[in-house]
């Protein structure tokens, strides 16, 4: 029996929990390119990595894919397909050859009738994860745009890890990212153009001063 990971939505669960989801647990294993779920699909598993990396994407208004983050080994992900059978927001794919572990939801609500105590642990680990869902969206809301697209550009650009320090992302697309208008990003861009911080063109952008965005991405003045 290969253990779940204390990370993630992990974190604070028992020993109790955490084995009983080891056991109900099965191991699969991913080539490069291989799609763990799509966005759409109907979530009804948690997943931990074992070995290898992957890849986060979801399809933009525009619809073209955009890519998220990389996942690495000892990263959970899916939990809220343990509670909720809703569509998944993203498509899952394998990076590089992988191996994760898959608990259904099926499996964990059984083993739940017959301990129903586990269900105060799993009630509890719902809460702290709506408590993180609610600090993410407080920087969505409350944190200016400038500064969410500072730590966005500099998230994208070790994402891509592009020696070129240019991110292929139109303004448009940029705007979805940070939950702003196209006309505030394309604003705040010319504002980084002028200063040399960035070079804007229609294929995206080219960061030019690395050391000017992290100051302004480690600020939280509002």
């Amino acid at each position: 029996m290969t253990p779940f990971p204390n990370t993630g939505f992990l974190a604070e669960a028992s020993d109790r929990l955490r084995t009983m989801l080891s056991a109900q647990a099965t191991e699969i294993s991913l080539t490069q390119g291989d799609v763990l779920f799509e966005q759409g699909d109907e979530g009804d598993a948690l997943y931990a990595i074992l070995e290898g990396t992957l890849g986060v994407s979801f399809l933009a208004m525009s619809g073209r894919k955009l890519s998220l983050t990389l996942m690495k080994p000892g990263e959970v992900f899916g939990e809220i397909g343990l509670f909720d059978n809703g569509p998944r927001t993203a498509t899952i794919a394998a990076a590089e050859p992988s191996r994760v572990l898959r608990v259904r939801r099926k499996d964990v609500m059984n083993q739940i009738r017959q301990h129903p105590d586990l269900a105060v642990d799993m009630i509890r680990l719902a809460g702290l994860r709506m408590r993180w869902m609610g600090s993410q969206l407080n920087e969505q809301v409350f944190l200016p745009m400038p500064i969410r697209l500072a730590r966005k550009l500099l998230h994208l650009s070790d994402l891509q890890g592009d020696a070129s320090n240019r991110i292929t992302l139109s303004q448009s697309e940029l705007a979805e990212f940070v939950g702003a208008t196209r006309e505030a990003v394309s604003k705040t861009i010319s504002t980084w153009k002028r200063d040399k911080v960035v070079e804007a063109s229609r294929g995206g952008l080219k960061i030019h001063d690395f050391d000017a965005l992290r100051e302004l991405a480690d600020s939280d003045l509002i």
